[in-house]
């Protein structure tokens, strides 16, 4: 049986995570399954009772950015124009970076981390490419109005979570880079790399 016909989903969907669109599977299982490729480190395992699970290759690098719907096309045209288009994992969050360091948001940082682990174990990736963006609402939500008040402050703001998210990479992840970007409403991006 095909996953996808049996899910009604395009057979050009992300075969490596197909069985988890599976109604019957729940937070939990996706939370074990990145826990155990992460323990296990292999290329394929089983999923559950005869159902084969492999990764879907080599790929170039895992994007963290913010959910704004101002920044996707963006974002993703930046990507695609230094051709990693498809090249790359995904996984987008209030803030970015700020989403997976600020204390306001700790609820959100274990789930970035133990996705972070899937997709290297998935998809073989060496590094991290960090988009945050101006005129972003989470980063006021996570440091008040002062943090972001004008454009000098703002990017401070950015850079110090951009610098954070780089340190506690490098001991969760010693074996992957970060890329780390600000992008402003233009769509250009400053670099702290």
């Amino acid at each position: 049986m095909q996953l996808h016909h049996h899910l009604n989903e395009s057979p050009f969907s992300c075969s490596c995570c197909m069985d988890l669109l599976d109604p019957k599977k729940t937070r939990r299982d996706f939370l074990r399954l990145a826990g155990g490729i992460a323990g296990i480190g292999s290329l394929g395992m089983l999923i559950g009772p005869g159902t084969a699970f492999a990764a879907s290759g080599k790929y170039d690098a895992m994007l963290l950015s913010c959910i704004d719907p101002r920044f996707q096309n963006p974002v993703n045209k930046r990507e695609n124009d230094r051709g990693l288009g498809g090249k790359y994992s995904s996984f987008t969050i209030a803030g970015g970076s700020i989403g997976v360091v600020a204390p306001a948001f700790k609820a959100w940082h274990e789930t970035f981390w133990q996705n972070l682990d899937a997709s290297k174990g998935l998809h073989s990736i060496n590094k991290v490419i960090v988009i945050n963006h101006r005129d972003c609402g989470a980063a006021e939500i996570a440091y008040g109005k002062g943090a972001v008040a004008t454009p000098a402050k703002e990017t401070e703001t950015h850079k110090a979570a951009l610098l954070e998210f780089k340190k506690q990479l490098k001991v969760r992840q010693p074996t992957l880079t970060a890329e780390l970007g600000l992008m402003s409403l233009d769509g250009k991006v400053e670099s702290f790399s």
